[in-house]
């Protein structure tokens, strides 16, 4: 049975729209449904002087694998006209009206995943609307308490304990539950949504060194170190806590299924720099698949048929690959 895909076109004056058109310019095996205005499409699409056949999503029609040249849209109306390359408060809703319309559909089983393009946060919040992002309105939508951002490219997966925090707070927010909950989230997902029978999870220490012995820091004797040895008694495979300057090199990375950085910037330069434009932002604990693009908006880009739409095609592949694992 052929699976349906929902991708969120995201913010509607960014290059949200004009990487959702690439999308008809290849086959794929599952059906892609478009969530945004067809009238936005239609207008990006002729900008762009794109070719692309736009029908009309209907839940009742059995699923089809996509073909080239078409596209079908689960149509959210605009709440006011878009220009490319411009932000619009008015529209602010609009976009929460597509990422609800997905998660309801992905909640429901009508959808086996959702991928997103890119939102603009400040306009969202501009609009007094309180937003934080597509991760924190997705769990809030599920239900879900704590969600685990991973970021994968080829060769390399990346997951966090900590996201975005301020530096200053990172040591204070790594205690033994929130270290505890993640493992599990992070161990869990990549079996069920990757078929990774026993993952091997290679753990950074936070401090330099990892602490050197507690010469830079205690986190990793204090806390690290006895929560790791706690989670191995239960079959979790973990390595670690290692130096990230150390941990991020061939002879490690070759044997991991995942590393586990303590926080954003410890282990997302890493990976961006092997694979920016080839990477995709994943949320692991919903109860549904979703991946997303490694990139912003691109208000400069929108409508100029320059944007690379590299990594949308990574977030939909990888959507693709977990439903497969999934339903394995």
């Amino acid at each position: 049975m052929v699976k349906r895909l929902i991708i969120t076109a995201g913010e509607p004056g960014g290059i949200g729209p004009d990487l959702i058109l690439q999308l008809a310019k290849q086959v794929w095996p599952v059906e892609l449904i478009i969530c945004t205005d067809k009238r936005l499409l239609a207008e990006r699409a002729l900008q762009l002087n794109e070719q692309v056949t736009l029908l009309d999503y209907d839940p009742k029609i059995a699923a089809k694998a996509n073909q080239i040249g078409s596209l079908k849209v689960a149509n959210i109306n605009l709440r006011a006209p878009v220009e490319a390359g411009k932000l619009n408060t008015l529209n602010a809703q609009f976009v929460l009206d597509t990422l609800s319309f997905a998660s309801r559909g992905c909640l429901s089983g009508e959808f086996s995943a959702v991928v997103t393009a890119p939102v603009h946060k400040a306009v969202i919040n501009d609009a007094g609307i309180t937003f934080s992002g597509h991760t924190e309105f997705f769990a809030e939508q599920a239900g879900v308490d704590l969600v685990v951002m991973m970021l994968a490219t080829t060769g390399l997966r990346v997951a966090l304990v900590t996201t975005h925090l301020p530096l200053a707070d990172v040591s204070a927010a790594i205690t033994e539950s929130r270290l505890t909950k993640i493992i599990h989230i992070l161990d869990q997902e990549l079996q069920t949504k990757y078929a990774i029978k026993q993952p091997r999870i290679y753990v950074c220490g936070l401090n330099p060194h990892a602490g050197e012995g507690g010469h830079m820091g205690r986190e990793e004797i204090d806390t690290i170190e006895p929560t790791l040895e706690r989670l191995r008694t239960e079959g979790i495979n973990l390595i670690g806590p290692l130096p990230a300057d150390t941990l991020f090199q061939e002879k490690y990375l070759a044997d991991a299924d995942a590393v586990l950085a303590m926080y954003h910037d410890q282990g997302l330069p890493v990976l961006k720099y092997k694979g920016f434009g080839k990477s995709v932002n994943i949320t692991l604990g919903l109860p549904f698949i979703r991946t997303s693009v490694d990139h912003g908006t691109a208000l400069d880009l929108a409508g100029t048929g320059n944007a690379d739409p590299g990594s949308l095609l990574c977030a939909v592949n990888e959507a693709i690959t977990m439903i497969q694992s999934t339903n394995k």
